[in-house]
């Protein structure tokens, strides 16, 4: 399957909604947890699949902000599960030359969680090959609050006239201001809905729903949605080039 991607046209970007962990979880008879421990092996397989491909970014949506409503008990196991992860999967991170990145209200994070985080990013910031962002109490709601905090204050300052407000403006303040929009979103567990998850630079990206809960989730599943995805016309508003004129 690999063999027949495409590689002058692959996604610059693919953005993950990793969900179905718990009802996979119910699926064998345990508790939530269980499934998102096991998606910890998903992350690692995609992680591998897009290296080995040569995809630039990968975006996975880990915790959003609407998560924290979650029961106590499932929140701090997740904690815990992230700090655990980081730490267990920095080598293979290192072995492979990823380079971690993370957005959301990082602030919120538990100090552990942001201290494991943060040395992670600052260990592989070096590396030069997939850069994997964890979207971690993200909204795209947050985000674009805080985009128009970030404008008003730059107005406030008469550093940014409202007249000279553009999209690409709008771009550069927002979280993924350095990366290019996702060419794809997937969201696993068979839902059909965004979830509040990078709203504005989804606009012109191509999604999939698989039916597959996320801890099925494999190399061989993501690689077949991008020969999917290189079989489609993406025409960006405009007449593609053998569409009725």
């Amino acid at each position: 399957m690999k063999d027949n991607i495409n590689p002058n046209n692959l996604p610059r970007h693919i953005a993950i909604i990793m969900d179905g962990n718990g009802r996979w979880a119910r699926q064998h008879g345990q508790e939530r947890i269980y499934g998102h421990q096991h998606g910890v092996e998903s992350v690692r397989s995609v992680i591998e699949g897009c290296g080995e491909i040569g995809i630039k970014y990968l975006t996975l949506y880990a915790f959003s902000t609407e998560n924290w409503n979650r029961p106590k008990e499932e929140v701090d196991a997740l904690m815990t599960l992230l700090v655990k992860s980081i730490h267990n999967e920095l080598e293979g991170l290192m072995k492979n030359r990823v380079r971690l990145q993370a957005i959301g209200n990082l602030q919120s994070l538990p100090a552990e969680c942001q201290q494991e985080l943060q040395a992670a990013i600052d260990a592989t910031a070096p590396n030069n090959g997939l850069t994997t962002v964890l979207a971690l109490s993200y909204s795209a709601r947050w985000e674009l609050t805080e985009m128009a905090r970030k404008a008003a204050l730059l107005a406030s300052g008469r550093q940014l006239q409202p007249e000279n407000i553009t999209a690409e403006t709008v771009a550069s303040l927002l979280a993924t201001a350095n990366m290019p929009d996702p060419d794809i979103l997937i969201r696993t567990g068979g839902e059909c809905r965004v979830s509040n998850f990078l709203l504005w630079q989804i606009a012109y990206t191509e999604l999939f729903f698989p039916n597959l809960m996320w801890p099925d989730f494999r190399k061989e599943n993501l690689w077949q949605i991008i020969l999917d995805y290189q079989s489609r016309e993406r025409r960006f508003g405009k007449i593609g080039e053998h569409a009725p004129q």
